[in-house]
Formats: structure tokens, C-alpha cells, sequence
């Protein structure tokens, strides 16, 4: 494992009457690419904004290689940040905004043409260097904006939504950009977003926060197929949950009686007492007008809402309960796709490996 490049130790940032970040404690290695992920209002930009020297803590260490921040101004900290406006100069041309930040800081002429030159290949932006940001589209104005706080070399980048201005086509390719560019130049990124596909797609890790604490610290993979609380599976993706309660064992299996899906048994390493929350993701689910001959979890519905999103189907089974499942169907041909209508009566299956159990 990498050695941390920033360690958070029990940061507390507390306004009158409330605590926006509540004794967090985070390590984020070097060369890594690291999302703050959750809700408005769960401390993720405060938090940034402590790394970065823009808000002092009420109580904690912030340590850079090993050293304190907390006292060191933003000025002097090798850190850059890129705020979701970007705020390129519009009376500059390309060239000039990136250099712009060596000029100010005394950079010798002599080094700062050569560094430009190199900043504009790497942001892919040779090509627009004699350009004023008013001729720059959303996506190349904010490739300024990465490229300019690059320039100064610093240890690691901070990012504040940097994509939330930008239409959904344009976010899914900067997201691609992002993501090059952090492997290109090799430094920490630390990105906040809300956005769960925008960490899901770029980041090595994530801290998925709310209220101010971190509920869960994991790879994109883990957190969707393993998530640590009700709150982060219910965050991360879509899912389906169940108020459930453990009632014994049969054997090898862990006996669940569920709120509207009846009995259902588990593999044991899933045990729990007492209450739970059982957890499925749409896309476990397999829904079929023929009851199956095998099937380990079953149940009968009725549709009740069918979505069409191009790629896949989203479609809404009520159980004779009044349960809902929400299923993912993926539309994998052109000329077969979803192949479902309302009141249609359907059976949905589902592995029990694919059920999650989680502390209510």
C-alpha cells in the first residue's frame, strides 16, 4: 500500500449550531485519485475546502507528507484548486491563462514559455492556445482551468464539481479527460461531487459522507456490491430495501422474514441477529412471465410500470402484498427489447448470493 500523501486526523469544522465535518479521519495515497461523494450539505466541499487552507478547523491535524497544514496559509500550501466555475481571465488567451500563475510567482520568462508549451499538449489544447475563453466551448474552458492550476506542479489538485456546468454528453466525456489527465501527470486528485456515476467512473477510491461524518471508505466496486450501511447502499445506485428480521437457521441457510416478500433464506456468512435491512440491487433481479422449475428466491407479481432508457428498461413489479421489486432490463437487441406491459403477471427471481443484508 502507498504511503499517504494527506492524512485527516479527527478534523471537526463546527458552525453556530451545527457540525459541518464531525471528527473525520481519512489517509488519501499518493497518485491517487480520491472522491468525496454525497448528498448537499454533508461536509464534502468544507472538508475540501480545509485541505485546501480556505476554512480553518475547530479542532484536528491535516498533514501533507507528514506536515501540519492547519496553520499554513493556502498560498504556501503545494496544493491547487479547481472551483466549479472555473474563473478563467476572459481578457487572456489560452496561453496566457495557464502561464499566468508562474508569472505571478516569479518564474523565470525562460521556463515558463517551455512549461506552457508542455501544459497545452498534455490538457490537449496546443491547438487553441491564441484563442480568448469566449471562443472556447464548456469543456476546453474548463481543460484551461485543470491545465492552469497544473502548471504549478503542485503535490495534489483539488476539484470542486468541476463537471456540474456542463450538459450530460459533454460530463461523460470530461469525465474520460479527467481521468487521463490524473494518470498523465501522475498527482493526487481529490474530487467533490454529488454525482455517484462521476466517482463510480474516475476514482480509485471514495468516501461516501453524510451529515458530516464517512459512513464508508472503498473502491467504486465495493461500495456498490458491498456497501457498509443502509445509507450507502441506498446512496450508491439503485436499490431495493426490506425491513427484514432474522428468525434462526436451516442448515446452511439463514432464515429472514422480510417485510412483504415473505420468508426468504440466506447463505449463513450473511448472518445477522434481529433486525435487518435486505438490500437488492435492479439489475440481480430476473423477471420472467414462466414460473420457473428451480429457483432458490422467488416471487409472483403484476407489472405495474414499465420505463424505457435506451440501454435498459426499468420495470416495476407489485407483489400480491403490495411489495414493489424495481427490476433493470437490459435491452440488448435492436429488434427485441423489453418485453413487458403493465398488468402483464410476471415472476422475478434472484441468486441469494446477490441479497445484501445490512444493519437496520
Amino acid at each position: 500500500m502507498s504511503t499517504p500523501i494527506i492524512s485527516i486526523r479527527n478534523i471537526t469544522k463546527a458552525f453556530p449550531g451545527v457540525k459541518a465535518v464531525d471528527d473525520v479521519s481519512l489517509d488519501i495515497r499518493q497518485n491517487e485519485f480520491f472522491a468525496l461523494l454525497g448528498p448537499s450539505g454533508c461536509g464534502k466541499t468544507t472538508l475540501l475546502r480545509m485541505i485546501a487552507g480556505l476554512e480553518t478547523p475547530t479542532s484536528g491535524e491535516i498533514l501533507l507528507d507528514g506536515q501540519d497544514m492547519v496553520r499554513v496559509p493556502p498560498n504556501k500550501r503545494p496544493i491547487n484548486m479547481v472551483f466549479q466555475s472555473y474563473a478563467v481571465f476572459p481578457h487572456m488567451t489560452v496561453a496566457e491563462n495557464i502561464a499566468y500563475g508562474l508569472k505571478v510567482t516569479g518564474v523565470p520568462k525562460s521556463e515558463i514559455g517551455p512549461r506552457v508549451e508542455e501544459s497545452l499538449a498534455t490538457a490537449h489544447l496546443t491547438h487553441l492556445a491564441h484563442r480568448k475563453p469566449d471562443q472556447l466551448s464548456g469543456g476546453q474552458r474548463q481543460r484551461v482551468a485543470l491545465a492552469r492550476a497544473l502548471i504549478k506542479r503542485p503535490k495534489v489538485l483539488l476539484l470542486d464539481e468541476p463537471l456540474s456546468a456542463l450538459d450530460a454528453k459533454l460530463r461523460d466525456q470530461m469525465r474520460s479527460e479527467l481521468a487521463r489527465l490524473q494518470v498523465s501527470v501522475g498527482i493526487t486528485f481529490i474530487i467533490v461531487t454529488h454525482d455517484q456515476e462521476e466517482a463510480l467512473s474516475m476514482a480509485d477510491r471514495i468516501a461516501v459522507m453524510d451529515a458530516g461524518k464517512v459512513q464508508q471508505v472503498a473502491p467504486p466496486d465495493v461500495l456498490y456490491e458491498s456497501p457498509a450501511t443502509r445509507f450507502v447502499a441506498d446512496f450508491i445506485g439503485k436499490v431495493n430495501l426490506y425491513e427484514a428480521t432474522v428468525k434462526g437457521r436451516d442448515g446452511d441457510w439463514l432464515v429472514v422474514e422480510t417485510n412483504g416478500l415473505g420468508t426468504i433464506a440466506l447463505p449463513v456468512e450473511k448472518a445477522h441477529q434481529g433486525n435487518v435491512t435486505i438490500a437488492i440491487r435492479p439489475e440481480k433481479l430476473h423477471v420472467t412471465k414462466h414460473r420457473p422449475e428451480t429457483a432458490r428466491v422467488m416471487f409472483e407479481g403484476e407489472v405495474t410500470e414499465v420505463s424505457y432508457f435506451g440501454d435498459s428498461s426499468h420495470v416495476m413489479v407489485k407483489t400480491p402484498a403490495g411489495t414493489l421489486l424495481n427490476a433493470n432490463i437490459q435491452n440488448v437487441s435492436r429488434r427485441v427489447g423489453c418485453d413487458f406491459d403493465t398488468s402483464d403477471k410476471v415472476w422475478v427471481t434472484m441468486d441469494p448470493e446477490d441479497i445484501l443484508v445490512l444493519a437496520s
